[in-house]
């Protein structure tokens, strides 16, 4: 399934791939021309031939209580910056508080505290 056109390069496509993680099934939102590698299962890296380096996790704001979908995903794609709802559960009460997120070409994806 293709999200969108690549922030990153000229010709790459931004598609989903499903990864192993830890022995779940975790998705990767990554550039066609991004190749990944792994050995454990645990650390992704590009190889050799691989153009481009764009890839955001599914699970990359799980910290937060948000796992990115398809629709995330595309907005970020056109936009550059969304809306994201998070949920905190700090002293023992849920606490819903809402931040944008940005593109990183490092981590994929950043939230910005200072609003």
């Amino acid at each position: 399934m293709l999200l969108g056109k690549c922030p990153y390069c000229e010709d790459g496509m931004i598609e989903v791939r499903e990864k192993n993680v830890r022995g779940k099934k975790i998705k990767l939102y990554a550039c066609s021309n991004a190749h990944w590698k792994s050995e454990d299962g645990e650390l992704w890296e590009l190889i050799e031939d691989a153009t481009c380096d764009f890839r955001i996790w599914q699970n990359a704001l799980g910290r937060y209580g948000k796992w990115l979908g398809y629709k995330e995903v595309r907005q970020l794609l056109e936009e550059g910056e969304i809306r994201v709802e998070f949920v905190s559960r700090r002293y023992g009460k849920k606490i819903n508080y809402e931040k944008s997120v940005v593109l990183d070409r490092e981590y994929g994806v950043s939230v910005v505290w200072e609003d």
